[in-house]
């Protein structure tokens, strides 16, 4: 595998760049040109529903793994009429100048540095969520994208939904008057995955390319494909997984961006076959209101009616949102109608590549609601509450959570400290 220095890195990326097409905006009859990276599950997803569209075409796709192509890509041919490329390693298709942009839905530890590079190599970027696997890596992301003027969208898809559009909008300008708490959360039942021992590679896998930027670990098969969210060098558990959605909308409903402290509870107190906690809350607190997040990864028990849902509780009523629609019980009794996000999201991916205006979810708002994920995760692993600056994005004074705000990369791939 090869490795990449951070001057060579630099070098490469900004020639890329300056080569690339000007971040002019595009005609508008123009079909955009599309390289999904990562095609198991909400690649496919992705690679199929921009397959759809009339105006995008997918023109390649990437994975490490040779099985992800097998439905993939014949379900693209069959869509568009023609057989997309099909790549193993995704430098190749930032090479490429006939690529307009990127769908990154590889797993956590890639998402920054995939998003970073294209962003160099003069690609427009959809990338899924959560934005980075840490904070300094989100922060990357936003600076990556405004030098090289790229239009990057996080996977947030409620932030292209009408209802949820609605619900935030009557919560932010006083529905429910004074608001002094937001809590989100999911509730479900998840499969044991098993201890799992180390294994062969399965044949047809880049297992170097998979771990990329992460330190090297033993491949084994409870922790290969999906089942790598459950372990830290590759994932952020389920506060990354599902909490990204909620704690999005409730910060956005409150208007909120950085928390003064978190403080996070909970572990593994039901599965002991994975590192993340399969049981946690965690308390966010700003000037104003405070914020928590649950997850119970073992029950379905409903909360507010909902095993998923985000809950603003105001002096004049309490207003609920959830993909079935909003409610508000007491005060006004408001309520809108579930509305589709996805094709939405994408579309509005679209429009804003060829407009160039910021997209509903901007890497900036993904980083920052990202960002809170981390946060909660830092407590959890320290084991007790912090306080966090806003200005600086640490932790003062406190060298061992400071320390979780990175991460330690292999020697194939590093976070430039400068993008």
């Amino acid at each position: 595998m090869m490795s990449i220095d951070r001057r060579t890195f630099l070098g490469t990326a900004g020639a890329l760049a300056l080569s690339g097409r000007l971040a002019g905006s595009a005609p508008a009859s123009e079909r955009l040109r599309l390289a999904v990276i990562g095609v198991r599950g909400r690649g496919a997803d992705l690679a199929r529903e921009f397959a759809k569209r009339p105006d995008t075409e997918v023109v390649a796709l990437c994975d490490v793994d040779d099985a992800s192509f097998t439905k993939i890509a014949p379900d693209v041919e069959k869509i568009a009429g023609k057989a997309p490329r099909i790549e193993k390693d995704f430098r190749k298709l930032l090479d490429d100048k006939g690529i307009d942009a990127v769908v990154n839905a590889t797993p956590d530890h890639w998402h920054a540095l995939v998003a970073v590079m294209a962003c160099q190599a003069g690609k427009d970027v959809y990338t899924e969520k959560p934005a980075s696997h840490n904070v300094v890596e989100g922060r990357r992301m936003v600076e990556a994208a405004r030098k090289y003027k790229r239009v990057v969208q996080m996977g947030v898809q409620r932030r292209s939904m009408p209802h949820v559009i609605e619900a935030t909008k009557y919560v932010r300008e006083g529905g429910i008057g004074k608001v002094g708490m937001a809590r989100a959360w999911i509730l479900q039942k998840r499969p044991a995955i098993g201890p799992g021992k180390p294994a062969e590679v399965p044949p047809g896998v880049d297992y170097a390319m998979w771990q990329g930027p992460a330190p090297d670990r033993p491949f084994m098969s409870n922790r290969f494909h999906y089942n790598w969210h459950w372990f830290w060098n590759w994932g952020t558990g389920e506060l990354g997984n599902n909490g990204i959605h909620g704690l999005d909308v409730a910060r956005w409903g409150l208007g909120v961006d950085a928390p003064l402290t978190v403080c996070s509870g909970g572990g593994r107190f039901v599965f002991d076959d994975r590192e993340v906690p399969d049981t946690q809350v965690v308390t966010y607190e700003f000037p104003k209101a405070c914020l928590v997040w649950e997850h119970r990864l073992y029950d379905k028990h409903p909360m507010e009616g909902f095993g998923f849902g985000i809950a603003f509780y105001g002096d004049q009523g309490v207003l609920v949102v959830d993909e079935k629609g909003w409610k508000v019980d007491g005060g006004s009794n408001a309520s809108g109608k579930a509305t589709a996000g996805l094709e939405a999201h994408l579309a509005n991916f679209v429009d804003c590549v060829k407009s160039r205006d910021l997209p509903n979810a901007d890497i900036e708002i993904g980083h920052l609601s990202t960002r809170l994920c981390h946060l909660g995760n830092i407590s959890h692993k320290v084991g007790r509450k912090l306080t966090f600056d806003a200005a600086t994005e640490s932790f003062p004074g406190d060298a061992e959570a400071n320390a979780l705000l990175s991460r330690e990369y292999s020697s194939r791939f590093e976070m430039p400290s400068l993008v």
